[in-house]
């Protein structure tokens, strides 16, 4: 008998749910960065196509932070206080937004290959050098 996991769901939300995220399709990969934000945020990130994600709650339940180059904004729930997303400021095609996955079922971000990003430091991902046949 095949035991198949049930597919993880698409839609998450905020803690307090102001803020309900649904994905286009689920990820195959994340990233983990250190950046000055995100080793604050904790934030495990997806990434698709810009206007793809249904946000639901923004912008009327969500505050924005923007900081460095300027050009995206990190959204949080006003009432929660939870990150949810970023979303570049002035999109152009091909432009992209983050998705924290955090905010879906554990089972979504265990069926991720999470990458570690030095946002910090080298702007490289530190899994890069690793052989693929490495454990």
């Amino acid at each position: 008998m095949d035991h198949e996991q049930p597919t993880p769901s698409l839609q998450g939300s905020c803690h307090c749910g102001a803020v309900r995220l649904t994905l286009p399709a689920a990820p195959v990969k994340a990233t983990s960065c250190n950046c000055s934000l995100c080793r604050r945020t904790r934030g495990i990130w997806a990434y698709y196509q810009f206007g793809t994600v249904s946000v639901e709650g923004h912008p009327e339940n969500t505050q924005s932070y923007i900081w460095g180059d300027r050009t995206l904004r990190n959204v949080r729930c006003k009432i929660c206080g939870i990150v949810t997303h970023w979303e570049p400021l002035e999109p152009e095609p091909g432009a992209r937004h983050g998705v924290n996955l955090c905010n879906f079922e554990p089972a979504l971000l265990e069926s991720v290959v999470v990458r570690h990003f030095d946002g910090a430091d080298s702007w490289k991902f530190l899994d890069e050098d690793i052989p693929r046949d490495a454990a």
